[in-house]
């Protein structure tokens, strides 16, 4: 009743619209096939869980995009947050900004011990800020003053900080992300579907309908954001110094 959910998307499993819409649709066959219980989400480029939100997909782009880009990253979230399915991360690279908002949706965490797999909401350090249902996703996480403290500095925290801080709940050797997953997969699939399903519901359905209620509001103000002739050039600079570190 488990399904092992790897994302491919080279070279670094950016968040592209494609991607996106792929992993929501993925995630409405499995959640209507009732013989899942539970999903694994990991990545099949170890090194790399997700780097996040794809920033080409917000660079020079018509603002149409910007609002068909913004509103798949919200169903995305909204999706994996309410999953009545048990969630696990086994997050076997590095995992920033987008990458660990993927996480933090779900259930439980596990991160291979790899001094080079920091996690974080580095968004600041791009000259951007991370949208309020990222921040409360987080403070539901860690706590409102670990998170106000990442947030504004963008930390990006190495696998022994990361445990000690919440951002993980398990740091284990690398080869045994995958297993580690699966027992942990066994221990919270002990518990009755129904009970457990309410009890998450309870804890999460008041942070996901702040932005329910705000989708448009939220997608407005992306674009708004984004499209801002300084916010386009830092992040057409940022591009272009990605570009020139591959070559």
């Amino acid at each position: 009743g488990v399904a092992v959910v790897k994302m491919k998307n080279p070279p670094v499993n950016g968040l592209s619209l494609e991607l996106l819409t792929e992993l929501v649709i993925s995630l409405e066959k499995l959640e209507n096939d009732k013989t899942f219980r539970g999903i694994i989400l990991t990545s099949d480029y170890p090194g790399v869980f997700s780097a996040g939100l794809d920033l080409t997909e917000m660079c020079g782009k018509s603002l149409a995009h910007y609002a068909e880009y913004w509103r798949a990253v919200q169903e995305l979230w909204l999706r994996l947050y309410l999953s009545n399915l048990v969630l696990i991360a086994a997050i076997n690279g590095v995992s920033p900004a987008g990458g660990c908002l993927l996480g933090l949706t779900c259930d439980y965490r596990i991160l291979a011990d790899n001094p080079k797999y920091t996690m974080g909401l580095n968004e600041t350090r791009l000259g951007i800020i991370a949208p309020f249902w990222f921040k409360d996703t987080f403070v539901n996480t860690v706590g409102h003053r670990t998170a106000e403290r990442a947030l504004q500095l963008g930390l990006l925290l190495p696998p022994a900080e990361a445990l000690q801080l919440g951002f993980v709940d398990q740091v284990v050797p690398e080869d045994q992300v995958q297993s580690a997953a699966l027992s942990a997969m066994t221990q919270w699939l002990a518990i009755p579907d129904h009970a457990r399903q309410l009890s998450k519901n309870m804890m999460r359905k008041p942070t996901a309908d702040r932005l329910v209620k705000q989708r448009d509001a939220d997608i407005q103000y992306f674009v708004s954001f984004i499209s801002r002739d300084s916010i386009q050039k830092s992040l057409h600079t940022y591009l272009e110094k990605l570009k020139e570190k591959k070559h």
